[in-house]
């Protein structure tokens, strides 16, 4: 199941209180697309299905459909705020290799 760091966590939560609604999870996903084929999906979500696999991580409800999860088994959830950049990252040492735009993977 793919990793959320605990900075990662305090975040979804930030957003979480700011939506009000405790019973969405952050979904993390992989999608064709993107301009080396797969690209990463990452959004709260409400709707949840027998075809997800859910892991409570830092007091956060992470989500991940089966299709996905081979390619995430082994990919952490960041939260970075610095002068450079400031957002989720996601590391993931299963991709092969990654495109300039940053989001894609094959």
């Amino acid at each position: 199941m793919i990793m959320l760091s605990e900075s990662a966590a305090g975040k979804v939560k930030e957003l979480l209180e700011q939506e009000g609604r405790p019973d969405i999870a952050l979904r993390v996903a992989v999608q064709p697309g993107g301009c080396s084929g797969l690209r990463y999906a990452m959004y709260l979500d409400d709707e949840l299905s027998d075809a997800d696999v859910a892991e409570e991580q830092f007091g956060v409800r992470v989500v991940v459909d089966r299709m996905s999860l081979p390619y995430l088994t082994e990919a952490k959830v960041d939260f970075v705020d610095s002068l450079e950049q400031s957002g989720f990252t996601i590391d993931n040492p299963l991709a092969q290799g990654g495109c300039a735009c940053g989001s894609s993977f094959h």
